[in-house]
């Protein structure tokens, strides 16, 4: 008779999923939707992150993060596509730049300067990964300035629902009873 296996999970394991199942439900919802500009997307699925963030830390933000991108990808399609590899750049940049100002003195940022960072900088990696990888004309640079300030308008409006969220959570949930 075979032994059975059994893969011991936590409660951190089991956050991870919910939290990472909700990000990725809002991340094939947004990619369904009509881009106000030809392939920025307002990235709502980064207040999941956001909010994961301040409550539990850069690691799980960034586990959250990373298997949104990856699993979403799958589901919708585009994995190992060039759309894949732009989600990725920037999903990685957005959680070094979150993993490096959770670090600050004090607090570290509010989530409304979370989001603001995550996004420009996740706009920033996808734009020169786009450049080096796929379209090589500088008339790309004619761009930047547009999806800089999209990234500054949709990481103020995710990091104000991110702080909303957190402002009306319960206390049991804010004190890691989740």
């Amino acid at each position: 008779m075979p032994e059975s296996y059994f893969i011991q999970t936590t409660r951190d394991d089991h956050r991870i999923a919910w939290l990472t199942a909700l990000a990725i439900t809002i991340h094939i919802v947004e990619s369904a939707l009509p881009s106000p500009l030809l392939g920025v997307k307002p990235g709502l699925a980064n207040v999941i992150t956001i909010v994961v963030l301040v409550l539990f830390g850069w690691r799980m933000a960034a586990y959250v993060n990373l298997l949104r991108v990856l699993a979403g990808s799958l589901l919708i399609g585009t994995f190992l596509s060039p759309t894949f590899i732009l989600s990725l750049s920037g999903a990685v940049a957005s959680t070094v730049t979150l993993a490096l100002l959770s670090k600050l003195p004090g607090q570290g940022c509010s989530p409304i300067g979370y989001s603001i960072a995550a996004a420009m900088v996740h706009i920033m990696a996808q734009f020169w990964v786009a450049y080096w990888l796929f379209i090589q004309h500088d008339g790309l640079f004619y761009l930047l300035p547009i999806l800089m300030t999209a990234a500054l308008v949709f990481g103020v409006v995710s990091g104000t629902i991110a702080f909303t969220i957190l402002k009306n959570l319960p206390i049991t949930i804010k004190k890691s009873n989740f």
